[in-house]
C-alpha cells in the first residue's frame, strides 16, 4: 500500500508549488522548501498536542524574533524560510562559541518580551514539563532523584515568569539576514526566564559541551549577557541535564543520556555540590 503523501494536500490548499525537495526529522516533523506566490516558504507538518502548541506560540509572536507564520491551520503551518548563511552550531564548534552564546542570549531576550495580546492557552507550564525527572527520581533513584529535588524547589518558587521557547538551542535559531536570528520550532513553554539558558549548554553537540572548562565559561558569558544570577542559573543547567537524560532514556539513547548525566556533573560541581 503506498503511503499517502503528506505535502500534496496542503499545496493544492494554499496554493504552493514546491521549491526543494522534501525531508522529515526523527522527530515526526515533514518539511518542504516551497513558493507561495513567489516567496521562499516553508512548509511543515506535524500532528500532536506539542507541535501544534508550539505552531500556536509561533503565530503569536508575529515575526519579532521568530520566522514569520504565513498560513496556519491543523497540523500545518507555513512559515518564512530562514536562509541566512551563518550558522550557530558551526560557530560554536569553529572558535566563536562565545559569540554563539551571546546570539542565543539576545534571541531570548526578544522572545521573552511582552505582546499586546494575550499569550496561547496551550502553553505548558514548566512543572508537567519535568514529569519525566520526577518519574525517573522515583522510579531510578541515582542521579535523578537530587536534581529532582533541586528542580522541585526551583519550580516551587519561580522568578521572572515569561512565555518561553522551552527548546532554544544553536539549530533552533537561524540566520534571517536583514531580519535579525530567528527563532523555530518552540515547545512553547510558561515559567521561570533563567531555564531557557539551561539547553544552551547539552548544545550544539556533546563533544562541544564536554570540552573542558566549556560549561564554566559559558555560564559567565550567560550570566554577563542575560542578566542571571550564577548559581541558580548553574541549577537550572544541573537539573535540565538530568531531565534530558530521563528523556533520553525513555527514548531508549543510553550513549545520550551518559552524555546528560557528564553535562550535570559538571554543572553540579560548578555550583559546589
Amino acid at each position: 500500500m503506498t503511503k499517502a503523501d503528506p505535502y500534496q494536500p496542503w499545496l493544492a490548499r494554499w496554493a504552493l508549488t514546491a521549491d526543494g525537495a522534501p525531508f522529515s526529522t526523527r522527530f515526526g516533523r515533514h518539511l518542504m522548501p516551497v513558493r507561495a506566490g513567489g516567496q521562499p516558504a516553508m512548509l511543515k507538518i506535524a500532528d500532536g498536542p506539542e507541535e501544534q502548541a508550539g505552531a500556536r506560540l509561533m503565530a503569536w509572536w508575529g515575526g519579532d524574533g521568530a520566522a514569520r507564520v504565513l498560513k496556519i491551520e491543523g497540523s500545518a503551518i507555513l512559515l518564512e524560510r530562514v536562509a541566512g548563511p551563518r550558522d550557530l552550531a558551526q560557530m560554536a564548534r569553529g572558535g566563536a562559541d562565545d559569540e554563539a552564546t551571546r546570539i542565543l542570549c539576545g534571541a531570548a531576550k526578544q522572545l521573552h518580551e511582552p505582546r499586546a495580546a494575550p499569550p496561547p492557552a496551550t502553553l505548558v507550564p514548566l512543572d508537567r514539563w519535568h514529569r519525566s525527572l520526577a518519574n525517573a527520581a522515583e522510579s531510578r533513584g541515582g542521579p535523578f532523584a537530587p536534581a529532582w529535588a533541586m528542580a522541585r524547589d526551583l519550580l516551587a518558587n519561580p522568578r521572572d515568569v515569561v512565555v518561553l521557547h522551552g527548546d532554544l538551542h544553536h539549530e533552533n535559531v537561524l540566520d534571517g539576514g536583514t531580519r535579525g536570528w530567528l527563532a523555530i520550532d518552540p515547545k512553547g513553554l510558561i515559567g521561570e526566564r533563567g531555564f531557557e539558558y539551561a539547553n544552551l549548554f547539552r548544545n550544539p553537540d556533546a563533544e562541544v559541551a564536554l570540552q573542558p572548562g566549556r560549561l564554566a565559561r559559558q555560564a559567565r558569558v550567560v550570566v554577563e549577557t542575560a542578566g542571571l544570577d550564577p548559581a541558580r542559573l548553574l541549577a537550572w543547567v544541573y537539573t535540565y541535564a538530568v531531565l534530558g537524560a530521563s528523556w533520553s532514556l525513555e527514548s531508549g539513547d543510553e550513549s545520550d543520556a551518559a552524555a546528560g548525566l557528564q553535562i550535570a556533573a559538571i554543572a553540579r560541581a560548578e555550583l559546589g555540590g
